[in-house]
């Protein structure tokens, strides 16, 4: 009897948990699970349109010159009035020597210069001449006065050479007396000899004076010694002063005031930036395609939404035989100076050919940083479908899509982030 009563408890007992455990089932059907609200988006149509055609590349910044700085003299170091980073202009003081015994030399030339002007200014006093004047020896006093004296004296000669030639034929006729004709001879033969001995005379006044022009001549060569001298000494001053020989930065600066350098001590680097040149590594199957004077557009990941445009300026012959690419130098305009030597860079050569291309806003374009590579969210539907696309050139703030997306489809352009693939969404 007490086990006929245990059992009839313990079907009332399971009857009561299997009635409990329905209720809950019909409970849990009657509740439905509520769908997502869709993700508002923005959307833009790809596009089909002309593009040119451009090459891809990359490569490394470098300064268009780059010049390790150095003095022509030895010398302590006294002030550096430049530092590390600082733009400088060309003939911009980058370090000083100290100056004091090229100075004291250059007044020593100075002096000299000054001594040897005054010893030609005598010389040419003496000959009557002015400063720079050319040399005549017919205005030399000493020559002048011999010469008129000479020139007397041949006047006197000559008249007397014509009176004695007419008491001759008087004489021959009887009409003066011999001996008047002798004395009419004598006198002539006495003229004669003081007229030579005048023309001797202004000769060797005309000689003396050359000899003087010598002297002149001589001072001339000594004060051009004495002015190279100067030049020599005012050149030693300025070599003591080492200025930038371009406009640029100063990248290095490992001296400081009170070391002594020499010629071999480098003072400072200085680089030329602008121009700025690109060194792109273009693949040997694409080398073909690229020319001097093409139109390159780059970009840096400091201004990633900034392009800067250049040109090819040199294309290298050979190859690398590691890499099998091709070295390309392009020429960028820095003007803004924002570039500096060493950045990465990527590059698109323009290339002569155009086509035609699927382009979507860049603002639909998302790009992993990891891995580089890019993706598009393509409204399908009311549901978004995430695609790997494959991306080309960038025109007006439009990305080819290379693959990936067909020209008319619709592609997100805002809140990315609420989005995943198969996601619903509501066109704004």
């Amino acid at each position: 009897m007490t086990n006929l009563k245990w059992l009839a408890a313990a079907s009332l007992l399971a009857l009561g948990m299997a009635g409990c455990g329905g209720s809950s089932a019909k409970s849990n059907e009657a509740t439905p699970t509520p769908e997502p609200k869709p993700v508002a988006v923005a959307t833009a149509a790809a596009v089909e349109r002309e593009f040119t055609a451009t090459l891809q590349a990359t490569g490394s910044l470098a300064a268009e010159e780059s010049s390790d700085v150095a003095s022509e003299v030895s010398g302590q170091v006294v002030k550096t009035p430049v530092d590390v980073g600082a733009f400088v202009r060309q003939g911009q003081l980058i370090a000083q020597l100290n100056d004091r015994d090229a100075r004291l030399r250059l007044e020593q030339a100075l002096a000299g210069e000054r001594e040897e002007e005054a010893a030609l200014r005598q010389a040419e006093v003496r000959l009557g001449i002015g400063p720079g004047g050319r040399f005549d020896s017919n205005q030399v006093p000493e020559v002048r006065s011999a010469r008129a004296q000479a020139d007397a004296a041949e006047a006197q000669a000559r008249l007397a050479e014509t009176n004695a030639r007419r008491f001759a034929g008087l004489s021959e006729t009887g009409d003066v007396s011999r001996q008047t004709y002798d004395e009419a001879r004598a006198q002539a033969e006495t003229a004669r000899a003081q007229a030579n001995a005048a023309r001797q005379q202004y000769e060797t006044a005309v000689n003396a004076a050359r000899g003087g022009s010598q002297g002149v001549a001589t001072a001339q060569a000594k004060l051009a010694s004495a002015r190279a001298q100067t030049a020599l000494a005012r050149k030693a001053v300025n070599d003591t002063s080492i200025r930038a020989p371009f406009s640029g930065f100063v990248a290095e600066r490992p001296v400081a005031a009170g070391e002594y350098v020499t010629p071999a001590t480098k003072i400072a680097t200085v680089l030329r930036v602008n121009p700025l040149k690109l060194l792109l590594q273009v693949p040997e199957f694409e080398s073909g395609r690229v020319r001097p004077g093409q139109s390159v557009v780059a970009r840096v990941s400091a201004f990633a939404d900034r392009d800067f445009d250049g040109r090819v300026t040199v294309i290298n012959p050979a190859l690398d035989p590691a890499s099998r690419t091709v070295t390309v130098e392009v020429r960028l305009d820095n003007s803004s100076n924002l570039l500096r030597p060493g950045m990465f860079a990527t590059a698109r050569i323009v290339q002569p050919s155009s086509g035609r291309g699927v382009f979507v806003p860049r603002a639909a374009v998302l790009t992993d940083q990891n891995t580089n590579a890019s993706s598009v969210y393509v409204v399908d539907g009311d549901a978004a479908r995430l695609r790997v696309v494959q991306t080309g050139e960038e025109q007006d703030g439009l990305v080819r899509i290379v693959s990936g997306v067909a020209a008319d489809e619709a592609v997100v352009t805002s809140n990315h982030g609420e989005l995943y693939d198969g996601a619903k969404v509501q066109r704004q």
